[in-house]
């Protein structure tokens, strides 16, 4: 009676490596989207609130509303807010040098994903010639001759390590570009945030109410 393919049992040794990758790859994936999410606040909203409170007057309180805001937007924000005294070019100087220091944390263990997509078919492809090596290997000794059950085990192996492996590259390429997305999203936000602000200040606001003057 033939036994049952048994995944990831009969799979073969590389195929433990390729779960470990896969569950790797899912960690950093599940942790950077819920991060991602967590940075994309609206814009619009948050804006609209900080000229609210500089049209008051009211300067501490808009750089209190950065402070207690969540992701990068409103740091590159108040970081140009503390510049105002200085000018508007100042002002722009300082927004792109923090939004320069939020892109590796936005950036954080997207290479690793992408390296994990990259990694994995060659895995597989290495387990797959290590599956064949050894059917090779029991049809020259001899000692398989007679059972097709434990011939075809060994491409089952090879068939399974190979599929799995081009699986997690499929899924890390596609999580890599939804992730890499998101990231572009929150840049053009800090973008069209702090371009908004330093206008509002530098031509909009009176100067008698120009926060940090």
């Amino acid at each position: 009676m033939n036994r049952a393919f048994s995944f990831p049992l009969d799979a073969g040794p590389f195929i433990w490596l390729l779960l470990l990758l896969s569950f790797l790859a899912l960690v950093f994936v599940v942790e950077r989207a819920i991060f991602l999410h967590r940075g994309l606040v609206l814009s619009s909203d948050f804006i609209e609130g900080v000229r609210n409170n500089l049209r008051a007057g009211r300067p501490l309180e808009a750089l209190a509303a950065c402070e207690e805001s969540p992701g990068p937007v409103p740091r590159v924000v108040k970081a140009a807010l503390l510049r105002t005294a200085q000018g508007e070019a100042a002002m722009r100087a300082a927004a792109i040098e923090a939004g320069l220091l939020e892109l590796p944390v936005l950036e954080r263990r997207l290479g690793t994903i992408s390296a994990i997509g990259r990694v994995a078919p060659l895995l597989a492809l290495t387990g797959a010639l290590f599956s064949g090596f050894h059917l090779a290997t029991a049809l020259r000794e001899g000692s398989v001759y007679a059972s097709a059950d434990w011939l075809l085990s060994d491409v089952q192996a090879a068939l399974a390590t190979a599929g799995f492996g081009l699986f997690i590259a499929a899924a890390c390429s596609l999580s890599h570009h939804f992730l890499v997305g998101r990231v572009r999203s929150i840049v053009m936000e800090m973008e069209i945030a702090t371009h908004s602000i330093i206008t509002f200040v530098s031509h909009e606001l009176p100067e008698e109410k120009t926060p940090m003057a």
